[in-house]
C-alpha cells in the first residue's frame, strides 16, 4: 500500500519507519526542511532502540522523506496524520495543526483517500476532520476518516509498534475497516515475526495483538483514558510510598503485594520522583478539559497531577535532609531524560530537580547515556557534563540517581564509594536494594523506604567484611 505520513515527530517517524518495515511504500512528509534534510542523511533525530537500524534498511527503498506535501498526498492511497497537538494554556489540545492538514488533504486530493488520525486527539476530532474535508470541497464518498491511536512508549516505540498489545481502529464503514486490516495484516497474523530480518520480539509481549474495531469516538477515548489511567497508577504508588516512609514500611514489598494481584498487575507500580515526558502531562490535561466540556469534572486527574508534582519537592527535601545544607554542595547526577531508553527531556523530573538544586546554590555535574546534547540546549553551562557515571561522581558530596537507565542499576558500588567525597546515595528511582548499599557501606536514601544511615563504626565493619 502507498502511504503518506504527515509529521516526522516521534509518532510520525516511528510509524513511517515501521510501516515500511512491514512492507508498505511510505513517504514521511514534514514542512521542516532541516529535519527532512537530516533524515535524508540517515540521522534518526531521536534516540530509540532499532530505529537507526530500520532507517538504514529502508531509506531510499520503501521509505522516503520529503517536504513535497502536494505530490505525496496525491500519490498516496492512505494518509496518516501524525502532527503535534500541544496543550493550550487552558489544558485543551491545540488542534490547529490537525485542521490545517485536513484542509490541505481536501484541497490536494485526487481520488479516494483513507485518512487516519494517529495524533493523540480528544473525542470528536474524527468528526471535525470529516467536516473540514467536506467544507473544503470533498465529497463524502471520496474519503474515509479513521481513528487509530498510538500506544508507543518512548524507549521501546519500535517494538511497541511491531509487537503491540492491541491495535485500536475506529471507523464508520466496512470499506475503511477492510483497508485498516490490510495495513496491519503482517502484525495481526504474526507473519512479520517470521521474516529473517524481523526485529526480535520483546520478552513478555503478547503473541498476537488484540485487534479492536470500534467507533471513532470510542477509539479516541481509549487513548486518553489509557494514558490517564497509567498516570493514576504511578501517582497512586507514589502516594503509597509517602505513607510507607511515614510508617516504616517498604514500598517495594507493598508494590509486590499489589502487583501480584492479576486484577492490578505490576506495570507502572514503580515509586519514584514521578512521571514526565510529553504524553502523560499533556494527555491528562486534555482529557480533563474534554471531560469538563462534556459537563463532567474528572477530579481524579487533578490529584494525580498534584501528587506527581509533589514528588519532586519531596525528593529535594530528602536531599536537603541528607546533606544538612545545599549551598555550594557538589552533586553528581545520573540521568537527565524523563525515563531510561530515550533522550527526551521534556517535562523531565530530573531536569526540574536539577533546576531546584541550582536555585539553592548547588553545583551539578551530570551524566546521561543519551540526553546530554538536548540538556545542553536547555541548561547550557549551568551544570557540568561528565564523560561517564564515575566521572560524574569523582569528588562529589553525594550521588543522585534520577533516571532509570539499566546501567545505573549495575554500578560497582565499591567504586562509587571510592569516587564520592561522602558515602551518600539518593536514589529517585529505587534501582538498588538497601542491602546492596549496606554491604557497600553507603548511606542510602530512596523513595518509599526508610533511609539507610551507616554509622562510622558500622561503615568500618562493612568495609572490613567486603575486603575479607
Amino acid at each position: 500500500m502507498r502511504i503518506c505520513v504527515i509529521g516526522s515527530g516521534y509518532v510520525g517517524l516511528v510509524a513511517a519507519t515501521c510501516l515500511a518495515e512491514i512492507g508498505h511504500e511510505v513517504v514521511c512528509v514534514d514542512s521542516d526542511l532541516e529535519k527532512i534534510a537530516r533524515l535524508n542523511e540517515g540521522q534518526p533525530l531521536i534516540h530509540e532502540e532499532f530505529l537507526q537500524e530500520l532507517l538504514s534498511r529502508h531509506h531510499k527503498g520503501r521509505l522516503a522523506f520529503s517536504p513535497a506535501v502536494e505530490a505525496s498526498i496525491r500519490d498516496a492511497h492512505t494518509i496518516f496524520i501524525a502532527v503535534g497537538t500541544p496543550c493550550t494554556p487552558s489544558g485543551e489540545a491545540d488542534l490547529s495543526y490537525v485542521e490545517s492538514v485536513a484542509r490541505t488533504i481536501a484541497q490536494l486530493s485526487e481520488g479516494y483517500k483513507l485518512i487516519i488520525e494517529k495524533s493523540t486527539v480528544p473525542v470528536y476530532t474524527n468528526d471535525w476532520i470529516e467536516r473540514a474535508m467536506v467544507m473544503n470541497g470533498r465529497d463524502h464518498n471520496g474519503f474515509d476518516v479513521v481513528s487509530n491511536p498510538e500506544f508507543l512508549r518512548e524507549g521501546s516505540a519500535v517494538t511497541d509498534f511491531l509487537y503491540p498489545d492491541r491495535i485500536v481502529v475506529g471507523s464508520r464503514n466496512e470499506r475503511a475497516a477492510r483497508s485498516m486490516r490490510e495495513i496491519y495484516k503482517p502484525i495481526i497474523d504474526g507473519t512479520y515475526e517470521l521474516q529473517a530480518s524481523a526485529v526480535p520480539r520483546p520478552e513478555g509481549s503478547r503473541q498476537k495483538p488484540f485487534y479492536i474495531e470500534t467507533t471513532p469516538q470510542s477509539a479516541e477515548l481509549i487513548k486518553h483514558a489509557s494514558n490517564s489511567f497509567l498516570a493514576l497508577k504511578i501517582s497512586f504508588i507514589n502516594a503509597v510510598a509517602n505513607i510507607c516512609e511515614a510508617v516504616g514500611a517498604d514500598v517495594e514489598h507493598v508494590r509486590e503485594g499489589l502487583g501480584t494481584d492479576r486484577r492490578i498487575g505490576p506495570d507502572f507500580l514503580r515509586a519514584g520522583i514521578g512521571y514526565g515526558g510529553s504524553c502523560f502531562p499533556k494527555d491528562i490535561a486534555a482529557f480533563r478539559a474534554a471531560a469538563h466540556a462534556c459537563g463532567y469534572e474528572l477530579c481524579l486527574l487533578d490529584q494525580a497531577r498534584k501528587i506527581n508534582e509533589d514528588q519532586r519537592f519531596r525528593f529535594v527535601k530528602k536531599i536537603r535532609k541528607a546533606l544538612w545544607t545545599l549551598k555550594d554542595k557538589n552533586l553528581a547526577v545520573l540521568g537527565l531524560a524523563f525515563k531510561g531508553g530515550t533522550d527526551d527531556i521534556r517535562q523531565s523530573p530530573a531536569i526540574e530537580i536539577i533546576q531546584s538544586l541550582i536555585a539553592e546554590g548547588c553545583k551539578i555535574i551530570a551524566y546521561d547515556p543519551a540526553a546530554m546534547q538536548r540538556t545542553r540546549a536547555v541548561l547550557g553551562s549551568a551544570i557540568r557534563y561528565a564523560t561517564d557515571s564515575y566521572d560524574a561522581m569523582n569528588g562529589a558530596d553525594a550521588l543522585l540517581i534520577l533516571t532509570d537507565w539499566k546501567e545505573f542499576g549495575m554500578l560497582d558500588l565499591q567504586k562509587v564509594k571510592a569516587c564520592l567525597r561522602y558515602p551518600i546515595v539518593l536514589d529517585g528511582r529505587n534501582v538498588y536494594k538497601p542491602s546492596e548499599m549496606q554491604k557497600a557501606g553507603l548511606n542510602y536514601y530512596s523513595v518509599g523506604r526508610l533511609p539507610l544511615e551507616i554509622s562510622h563504626s558500622s561503615a568500618k565493619r562493612a568495609s572490613a567484611l567486603t575486603q575479607s
